[in-house]
């Protein structure tokens, strides 16, 4: 089995060769002992400013692999590489299943991909548009034009994802982690996100990818329903037995619910449903905008222009003494803000960028963290908590989709101001709100906590004159649709909640995860 050499830490200048050599070196290995050499991860050790580093992880195959083990036992940063055999038993009948798919993100994406891939043809229910027609309604909106409810930034092939940076890190450890990565480059991603320890695809990107997956699917036989609303099932015997859309009815055998955290709507019929609802801890907070190079210089220093380097991202974080957290979220280098509403008369905010990102100005959340105690311990009193500060922050910015927004130094000084050097890219415009009227005073006290600590940490942060654009408050569901081991509801045996609606997953990569174990259990049942 091939083994992966950790911590090679290089000159950002080297060459593959020097790298390989180091690699190899470092386990008293030579090149005629090697069948295959590759780099497999490199990050970025940015520590010592005057001495930045590249880091590298080597995938290595030997020529006589009962060496293998041996290397991992001699050495502490040698380990076997495990190649996922990601393969299913369909079993004989089950090719014939109706599977509704509800949701095509990325959770309803990839388990709509994996069933047509195994035989199951999927039947794939998605309000919000394809990708073509989506991008102009985004765009009209983020224009000045009307907004669209079923067709937004949250809403439509994709999923919110889709109008993001793109960001495949994530927290988990899972083997279909490298399988989603291979399946994106498949469809077109760029093969550096197999490489880079944070990688990212861009908007631009994901735009094509989603329309490959939705392709692939159709030709294998699956149904897409774009445009069309998911609005009520049908239970018996603790089965759902039909479901019902704005457009049609069907019968079903098992439905997958990949919704996304801002399916208000759904989450509302579930309660209505007595499905089992249990609230979760998310975080609200703003967006802060500097100029990307002075994000760089902050991180590298004299080396910030050196092309070698990607653009500078960061993640910070501060916790008090009660244990509330305040910490930068979902950061976009040379990015944009951008109007991410799914409901009329409200305003959200979010960051997006394109896979060069080569915009002037960097963003990136700063949110604190709230739960039950803060809003209540209902299922839904969470996403109520967040509907009223949307609602709240459209009525203070006057009404027509801008945005609350301050300087830092407005901000700190409750005498908020959007004059600044920097110029903000929230493109329906901002107005200089109080954000103390917007948000609790615990967020609005922890926000301030965390920029001070957060300026004692990166210099871009000691600028009064950055731009804080509000509210952000969909950094995760606020409901999880509990189940069970197996993944299905725990009082509705064949309805596979998964995803970030579902309150299982945190990011493009951890959805797809989740879709896909999701539509592993339907396949092996």
């Amino acid at each position: 089995m091939p083994v992966i050499i950790s911590g090679i830490k290089m000159p950002i200048e080297a060459k593959k060769d020097s790298i390989y050599s180091m690699a190899l070196k470092s386990v008293s290995l030579k090149k005629s002992d090697v069948r295959k050499i590759e780099i497999y991860k490199t990050s970025v050790d940015a520590r010592d400013r005057n001495n930045i580093r590249f880091v590298h992880s080597v995938f290595i195959e030997l020529i006589n692999s009962s060496n293998e083990k041996e290397l991992c036992k001699r050495y502490s940063f040698v380990n076997l590489c495990e190649r996922l055999d990601f393969s299913t038993q369909l079993k004989r009948g089950n090719e014939k299943k109706k599977i509704a798919v509800i949701g095509f993100g990325p959770a309803g994406m990839f388990s709509a991909l994996v069933l047509a891939e195994n035989g199951i043809k999927p039947i794939v229910i998605e309000r919000g548009e394809p990708i073509e027609k989506r991008v102009i309604s985004v765009n009209t909106f983020m224009n000045g034009g009307v907004f669209n409810d079923l067709s937004n930034i949250q809403f439509g092939e994709g999923g919110a994802g889709t109008f993001s940076d793109g960001k495949l890190t994530s927290r988990i450890k899972d083997k279909l982690c490298r399988y989603v990565l291979e399946r994106f480059v498949e469809f077109g991603a760029p093969r550096e996100i197999l490489t880079k320890a944070k990688a990212h695809i861009g908007t631009d990107n994901l735009r094509k990818i989603v329309k490959a997956i939705r392709e692939r699917i159709l030709s294998l036989g699956g149904e897409i329903h774009f445009e069309t609303r998911f609005e009520d099932f049908s239970i018996k015997n603790g089965r759902i037995s039909e479901i019902k859309t704005n457009r049609f009815s069907m019968q079903v055998d098992d439905v997958i619910l990949a919704v996304g955290h801002s399916a208000r709507d759904t989450f509302e019929l579930l309660a209505e449903k007595n499905i089992f609802l249990e609230s979760k801890p998310f975080s609200v907070g703003v967006r802060i905008e500097h100029r990307q190079k002075d994000v760089d210089f902050s991180l590298y220093g004299i080396h910030a222009d050196n092309p070698l380097l990607p653009k500078g991202e960061y993640q910070l974080s501060k916790r008090n003494s009660d244990g509330r957290g305040v910490y930068t979220f979902c950061m976009c280098p040379g990015g944009y803000v951008v109007p991410a509403a799914s409901e009329e008369k409200s305003v959200v905010t979010n960051g997006m960028s394109e896979f060069s990102r080569n915009g002037e100005n960097a963003n990136s959340a700063i949110v604190v963290s709230v739960s039950s105690r803060d809003f209540g311990d209902k299922p839904l009193d969470g996403m109520y908590f967040q509907r009223e500060i949307e609602t709240q922050a459209y009525k203070l910015a006057g009404e027509d989709y801008s945005a609350p927004a301050t300087t830092v130094e407005g901000f700190f000084n409750r005498e908020p101001s959007v004059r600044s050097k920097l110029c903000g890219t929230y493109s329906r415009g901002i107005r200089a709100v109080e954000f103390r009227e917007l948000f609790p005073v615990f967020v609005t006290d922890m926000l301030e906590t965390g920029l001070e600590d957060f300026s004692k940490k990166m210099k871009c942060f000691g600028d009064k004159g950055a731009i804080l654009t509000a509210p952000e408050t969909r950094t995760s569901s606020p409901v999880r649709i509990t189940r069970t081991d197996c993944y299905h509801s725990l009082n509705c045996e064949n309805l596979f909640p998964c995803g970030e609606g579902a309150g299982y997953a945190g990011g493009i990569m951890s959805a797809a995860v989740d879709g896909i174990k999701a539509a592993i259990q339907i396949i092996e049942n």
